[in-house]
């Protein structure tokens, strides 16, 4: 008991010495919020955008989709190097050169006139903005006295809980009152405020102003970045090329495997490597891991979904899209300070079981959706996976990295964030090919009762006929209303997949809640990076 007090008196002597005189630690937590709030509520803002960027540089909505994988692509290779970048050149000046790539790549995204020019901004937007979180929650729990952690951390998930579900409407808003540009525009003057509250609020500890953290290892990066890149391509051109019918995808596949390996390899044998891969002989950050994938997979492809369900199948605005899925940002606030203050009283096994187990019964009543419904038909599932969010992201963390050593844990997060986001990537991959696979199958299964003896057929057409021959000769009314039916069964068909998709999903969480059983409990120690 003496040693875990000392421990904790030296903790909050620490969190002394990294805070300038004079200056509230709550400015920090300003200071390093507003970076990471940006760069997370960029993973979303785009998804109510999609039809207008495509539309704009003349691509299709498939197409459009790479503007969220490709982000999500870069921002995952930089994480693993965060570590290393922060120590060789100091982490306030990592940061504000992070954020500073960030906001210049976000001008240029605003202002790109072709597919491939946004497609490279995304990279280096990405790119810049991988190191905003985990660098935002170093500085945090270093700045704050064990006693107040909680309290700081909890703030930090809100912000990054939060931000992927105001995305949508904040998007859809500045698209239809503006243009889709100004979703990156916005970026501009938010990464000016940081870069100058962190000039003015914070500094280095001691320990990153004297370290030599060595060599980088460029091939271990070289090779997760080849590795990652070729699965991002798999995913996203995977459904256009027929998949492994395609040879150039099959060789991409294999680059993907070969150079997975070489990586793995070079991690175990080198002496100080980029992604310490021992991490994962923990239990808990394994199974945390594992988990977090599967939740990252699930919320941002439900993030995607829905808004582009009432855009293409609803015939909403932008606005109006992402203001129909907004209230997750209410369930989100209300319980976010409700888990920062349990997470370090409960078993934290629990709100993550509540967390998975409720946003699994909520993509379960999305998959009840038709096109009857009104904007504000789903607002309480909505609503509640907003809060069942809260419940996974920070204490899942919790978890997953509290069981790591203190030398352990900046290792653990970059590869759990990590982890967080390939599952983002793959799981928009992933519904997108079901809607465009499952609309063809239903389509198929569909247009076998549209036939001449059905009754149902013959009503429809009978109804569209007369209706159009108020305004065209009897012939022709006849050949428009079979055009119209054939719509309609087209219309079916890819609400069946839509409603496939959020089954799916509501599936593969609450099949994560018995695993959620197989972590040791644990007792949150200072809320641990890796929140979001």
């Amino acid at each position: 008991m003496a040693a875990a007090d000392t421990a904790q008196q030296q903790e909050a002597e620490t969190a002394r010495q990294n805070v300038p005189p004079g200056v509230n630690p709550w400015l920090i937590a300003i200071a390093v919020i507003l970076p990471a709030f940006m760069e997370v509520i960029d993973t979303s803002i785009a998804s109510v955008c999609l039809p207008h960027i495509a539309g704009s540089l003349s691509a299709s909505n498939d197409e459009a989709t790479w503007v969220l994988t490709f982000y999500l692509l870069s921002n995952a290779v930089v994480l693993p190097a965060s570590g290393w970048f922060s120590l060789r050149f100091g982490r306030r000046r990592f940061l504000i050169a992070s954020i500073v790539i960030f906001t210049i790549a976000s001008f240029f995204c605003g202002a790109a006139t072709s597919l491939l020019a946004i497609l490279i901004a995304r990279l280096v937007q990405g790119a810049g903005g991988g190191a905003l979180q985990p660098l935002s929650q170093a500085i945090l729990t270093e700045s704050f006295p064990p006693e107040k952690r909680g309290m700081a951390m909890g703030m930090f998930g809100l912000g990054v809980v939060v931000a992927p579900i105001l995305g949508p409407t904040l998007g859809g808003w500045l698209t239809d009152a503006y243009s889709w540009r100004w979703a990156f525009y916005i970026n501009i003057p938010f990464g000016i405020l940081a870069i100058i509250l962190i000039l003015r609020f914070v500094k280095d500890p001691p320990y990153i102003t004297n370290a030599n953290p060595g060599k980088l290892d460029w091939t271990g990066f070289g090779l997760l970045a080849l590795s990652l890149g070729c699965m991002q391509v798999i995913l996203d051109r995977g459904q256009q090329d027929d998949w492994f019918g395609a040879i150039w995808l099959r060789w991409a596949f294999g680059v993907m495997i070969v150079t997975g390996i070489l990586f793995i390899i070079g991690q175990l044998t080198r002496e100080k490597p980029l992604v310490d891969l021992k991490v994962f002989t923990n239990r808990n950050f394994t199974m945390g891991s594992l988990l977090i994938f599967l939740f990252g997979a699930s919320i941002y492809g439900a993030v995607t979904l829905l808004p582009l369900f009432y855009q293409s199948m609803m015939d909403y605005s932008a606005w109006w899209a992402g203001l129909a899925v907004s209230p997750r940002g209410i369930g989100a606030i209300v319980a976010m300070p409700l888990v920062g203050m349990l997470v370090s009283r409960i078993d934290t096994r629990i709100l993550v079981s509540l967390g998975f187990g409720g946003f699994g019964i909520c993509s379960l009543i999305w998959g009840f959706l038709n096109l009857q419904i009104s904007p504000w038909s789903l607002t309480i599932p909505i609503v509640l996976s907003g809060a069942a969010a809260g419940m996974v992201f920070v204490p899942l963390s919790v978890v997953a990295l509290g069981d790591l050593p203190p030398e352990a844990i900046g290792n653990g997060s970059g590869v759990y964030n990590l982890l967080r986001n390939v599952g983002g990537s793959i799981g928009i991959s992933v519904v997108d090919t079901i809607l465009a696979r499952h609309q063809q199958l239903h389509q198929n299964e569909l247009v076998q009762h549209v036939v001449q003896g059905s009754p149902v057929y013959q009503h429809h057409l009978n109804t569209w006929t007369q209706y159009f021959s108020q305004y065209m000769s009897p012939t022709t009314a006849q050949q428009v209303a079979v055009g119209q039916v054939a719509r309609t069964v087209g219309q079916q068909a890819m609400l069946w997949s839509y409603i496939d998709d959020l089954r799916y999903m509501g599936l593969a969480c609450l099949l994560c809640v018995p695993i959620v059983w197989g972590l040791k409990k644990v007792r949150a120690r200072g809320m641990p990076s890796g929140a979001h």
